[in-house]
């Protein structure tokens, strides 16, 4: 197996894990029940007016998008295997050499799956934390949304690499060319007598 598979499948099983077993202990923290039936996680602070852990449940993507709307589940299932199909293309073309890029294709497809088994065994995804300063705060999110944004984030800096690798190529061969020598003007095609 090509060394680039090798280290995709084992960031890409911790990063699952890692969100999967996070998920299965916060489905266990404190909740309460409102007058309407819905079940609302208890804040549990970790750090007092900064970083709490409390159990929600989101049946949209990233910030509750789609929540509302009843094909959201599906939608977001397709979207969510598109995503990961794409990833194996992109792995697929990959080199050996670009550990960051495989990395990063791993970690988002490790979250993006992470979501996923949530949305088709649950409805919705499993999320519990809460980064906060004090009365502000900043929606729940889970170890797959985590590695979800490491993982772009290194692949724009694996884009960025790509762009400044191409930009000195560009720039030696224009050095290069502007540094052979050239026939004087008008002398060219003409013979010596």
């Amino acid at each position: 197996m090509p060394r680039r598979w090798n280290i995709f499948l084992i960031i890409g099983f911790v990063t699952l894990v890692a969100d999967q077993v996070t998920k299965l202990w916060a489905r266990s923290l404190p909740t309460m029940v409102a007058s309407n039936g819905q079940r609302y996680g208890v804040a549990q602070p970790v750090v007092e007016n900064f970083f709490d852990w409390r159990l929600s449940f989101n049946k949209g993507s990233a910030f509750s998008l789609f929540g509302e709307w009843s094909g959201a589940r599906v939608f977001l299932t397709v979207v969510g295997i598109a995503a990961v199909l794409f990833i194996m293309y992109m792995l697929h073309r990959a080199q050996n050499e670009q550990t960051r890029l495989i990395a990063a294709l791993a970690m988002v497809a490790g979250g993006a799956v992470g979501n996923l088994v949530d949305r088709i065994a649950f409805g919705q995804v499993t999320d519990f934390i809460v980064w906060k300063y004090y009365d502000k705060e900043w929606p729940t999110f889970n170890v797959a949304d985590v590695a979800l944004v490491i993982g772009v984030g290194l692949l724009f800096l694996d884009m960025g690499k790509e762009v400044r690798a191409e930009a000195r190529a560009n720039a030696g061969a224009k050095a290069a060319e502007a540094a052979e020598p050239r026939p004087a003007p008008g002398k060219a095609g003409q013979r010596k007598a």
